[in-house]
């Protein structure tokens, strides 16, 4: 399975962005997808997940309300819609596969990760 997330770019603060996650070579429309990022200097962390089938989702507590995490399972899309940007949103954004068909929160829980995209936010 190859992932590639995109659909990050420059945007001001209050503005909008909806990320793209794309699987080839394998279908991951059975399993759990789940979105992370990595700013400057931290640590990766879970932003958003959702379960295979699209029934369960979970998001970290600084984007509740803000974001919004959906699939296409037959586009074999995920997508992270991400309103009210902040610039503590700013980061590299990554897609990846959970093993299982659950919204998995922690990064040893998946098993395929895409490159990510990046996203910025200007005050």
């Amino acid at each position: 399975v190859q992932l590639q997330a995109s659909g990050g770019g420059l945007v001001q603060a209050g503005g909008s962005l909806r990320l793209s996650c794309a699987s080839s070579g394998r279908t991951f429309s059975n399993n759990g997808v789940g979105w992370f990022r990595q700013a400057p200097g931290k640590e990766r962390e879970f932003v958003s997940s959702i379960s295979g089938n699209g029934g369960s989702t979970s998001y970290t507590d600084s984007v509740k309300g803000r974001f919004t995490i959906s699939r296409d399972r037959i586009k074999n899309m995920v997508y992270l819609q991400m309103n009210s940007l902040k610039p503590e949103d700013t980061a590299v954004y990554y897609c990846a596969s959970a093993r299982s068909s659950s919204a998995q929160v922690m990064p040893s829980s998946y098993s395929y990760w895409g490159k990510g995209t990046l996203v910025t936010v200007s005050s």
